[in-house]
């Protein structure tokens, strides 16, 4: 048997998402890839086919207030491919969360073509903690925009821009 040696000695991971609005499940996932990682950038995803909630300034604003209590968490925007970011933060791993086995096949087929493109990049899978389990940005602005309470869902400070967001 190999000896194994800790990933975060050795790889950098690449957290992508859209996260409009960041969850608690997000917030799960990162924490845990930063303990299994060291090093883990957080990569809000600007995507020109969806029309979201919070610009991505905005988002990217809420992951830092949110996440500021972690070491060794940078977050970033792209415009552009998941590949491209993974080499300018010189990434080796992306990791992506599984709710269920409708995540697994689209992030399977994701991260084939992600290896594609950059053979150099493995994705890894963390499987949500069954308490965030259910929790979706989807599900987390549908009930936000009906006035319902997102607080059990999402940070504090994210549950006041919703707040603030559906109230204007």
């Amino acid at each position: 048997m190999l000896p194994m040696t800790a990933a975060k000695d050795s790889s950098r991971a690449l957290f992508p998402g859209s996260f409009d609005p960041v969850t608690l499940g997000h917030v799960d996932l990162i924490t845990r890839a930063q303990v299994l990682f060291g090093e883990v950038t957080v990569l809000v995803a600007a995507e020109a086919s969806k029309e979201p909630l919070f610009s991505v300034d905005e988002r990217v604003e809420l992951l830092r207030t949110t996440l500021a209590h972690l070491t060794g968490i940078t977050i970033s925007a792209t415009r552009g491919l998941l590949v491209d970011a993974a080499r300018e933060a010189d990434a080796q791993v992306v990791v992506r969360g599984l709710r269920g086995g409708a995540d697994l096949d689209y992030e399977t087929q994701m991260a084939h073509t992600n290896r594609s493109l950059l053979p150099a990049l493995d994705t890894v899978f963390l499987l949500a903690a069954p308490e965030v389990s259910f929790i979706s940005s989807t599900l987390v602005r549908q009930i936000a925009s009906l006035g319902g309470d997102v607080s059990a869902l999402v940070p504090p400070a994210v549950a006041a821009a919703l707040v603030q967001r559906y109230s204007n």
